[in-house]
């Protein structure tokens, strides 16, 4: 097994595109004044493979598109979710269309980094959480790491992937460290990671909402309440084997989800459960999400929409009743 050591959440992004640009003569990054990058760990890249592009998420994702047709690989940072809104076209119907439509002639071995400010008092236009839009969008997958070893391994895959993938990352992980393995790590897609195992009730997490569950599980042991908690890492392909074995075996979901509550990955995975597992069910499937209203940009209103750790635990003590 390879050797260990502390990284940030950061930090292990960076050393997954240094790797991969390191591997690969292909691989390149876009995104907006990244010119800067050609100082520190980049420098050996030079301007040619750092393309700094302006404030122009529409033309710039769809130059990476182009660039993935010619053989490229780009990683483009998208920096803040909520601006994928004005590059929808060249991603929905460009690069997770062209392969289906070209018959597999065509790839685009894309990789979008999309970074989510929620809480942070960015206000509506900067703290959406758009990741179900696109698992609604075929042709894309949709990856989230909720750790450092995650956000470096699925970014590795991610790079090596002949299709497009979108990568959300919770900034609010950003300084959380962990242990990250030395060298290549990559990641299998449509693999969950259970993070704890448990008996009465399942308990899906996703990005950040990942600390607040397994802190909830702590609270929860002392209590007597056995909680398996698990993290999908990815929604596209999401691991439907791993979810729905955890709920047959406890009989309980409950999935906390930072992005709204309508149509969101929750509502997917509790209708996977109802669909697939309803007979080992023993509760109603119970969902931890943000309410569907524009984020304020008052800290204080703010920081009472997303899943806590008391809101999860809340929501499990609940169908640990039934």
């Amino acid at each position: 097994m390879s050797e260990t050591r502390e990284l940030s959440y950061a930090e292990a992004i960076h050393e997954a595109q240094i790797l991969e640009m390191g591997r690969d003569a292909s691989v390149i990054l876009i995104g907006e004044d990244i010119h800067g990058l050609t100082l520190g760990p980049y420098a050996e890249f030079g301007p040619e493979r750092l393309w700094s592009a302006p404030i122009s998420e529409s033309g710039f994702t769809g130059m990476a598109v182009g660039a993935a047709l010619t053989g490229l690989r780009p990683i483009v940072d998208l920096l803040i979710s909520s601006l994928l809104y004005v590059a929808m076209d060249p991603l929905v119907n460009q690069a997770g269309k062209l392969r289906a439509m070209t018959g597999g002639q065509a790839k685009v071995p894309a990789v979008f980094r999309c970074g989510l400010w929620h809480g942070s008092s960015y206000a509506a236009q900067h703290s959406d959480r758009p990741y179900p839009l696109f698992m609604n969008s075929p042709g894309l997958k949709v990856a989230i790491p909720a750790t450092p070893a995650d956000a470096k391994g699925l970014l590795q895959t991610a790079v090596r992937d002949d299709d497009p993938v979108m990568i959300f990352e919770d900034r609010n992980l950003a300084h959380e460290r962990g242990p990250v393995c030395e060298g290549d790590a990559p990641v299998p897609f449509g693999q969950a990671r259970v993070h704890r195992e448990g008996s009465d009730v399942t308990l899906v997490a996703i990005a950040s909402a990942v600390r607040e569950a397994l802190a909830a599980a702590d609270d929860l042991a002392r209590e007597g309440i056995s909680v398996e908690v698990i993290d999908p890492r990815t929604l596209v392909p999401l691991d439907r084997e791993t979810l729905l074995g955890s709920v047959r075996r406890t009989g309980r979901l409950v999935v906390a989800d930072p992005a709204h509550r309508t149509c969101g990955a929750a509502a997917e995975i509790a209708a996977l459960a109802a669909e697939e597992a309803f007979d080992a069910l023993r509760a109603p499937v119970a969902r931890v999400t943000t309410p569907d209203v524009p984020i304020p940009f008052s800290p204080a209103l703010e920081s009472k929409l997303y899943p806590s750790q008391q809101g999860i635990a809340d929501a499990v003590r609940r169908v640990a009743r039934y």
